[in-house]
């Protein structure tokens, strides 16, 4: 090989190497700049069983525990549903997984197919009206975009697919 044809294949492997690191860099900022979807389940009053469960298979510590007993209303509650599990987190790798029981006496009932959501998280209030509206758009909504008592601006649908869905904007971020 001659040192012209040397130059030459080591420009073209570096023109390669830097469009590659060129597509990879512009991945990583969309990737910065996208939403965060977790996995969000439903259970009928077994949502802290199956979670120490998960807990025992992936490790890691619970990101909270919230139950049903310190929403407002909850002295109107039935007693057996009192200690049921509002809202779990464990974090499993960079991600989320998230879930809640069910509340049969407001009407909730468990079915494969309704027992996980994706849920998105956003940068902005704005982005996310703009999800919740167009995802939601032939669906049903189980709850408005709205601020909630935990202080986050949440919406929960069904898009028109049957496929369940969390619109969320963390408090802090506002």
């Amino acid at each position: 090989m001659s040192f012209l044809g040397s130059i030459y294949d080591n420009s073209r492997l570096y023109f390669c190497i830097s469009q590659q690191s060129k597509i990879k860099s512009n991945h990583l900022l969309n990737l910065l700049a996208m939403p965060k979807i977790n996995p969000y389940l439903n259970f009928d009053g077994t949502a802290e069983e199956a979670f120490n469960f998960y807990k025992s298979v992936f490790g890691g510590e619970f990101q909270g525990v919230h139950r049903m007993d310190g929403t407002p209303g909850s002295e109107n509650l039935p007693e057996n549903e009192r200690n049921r599990i509002m809202h779990i987190a464990l974090p499993v790798g960079d991600e989320l997984l998230m879930a809640s029981d069910i509340m049969p006496s407001m009407g909730h009932t468990l079915a494969v197919g309704n027992n996980n959501y994706i849920s998105i998280f956003t940068d902005s209030r704005e982005q996310a009206d703009q999800y919740f509206n167009g995802l939601s758009v032939g669906g049903t909504i189980e709850m408005p975009m709205e601020d909630q008592f935990w202080g986050d601006y949440f919406g929960a649908f069904r898009d028109r697919y049957g496929v369940n869905w969390m619109i969320n904007f963390p408090a802090q971020q506002g």
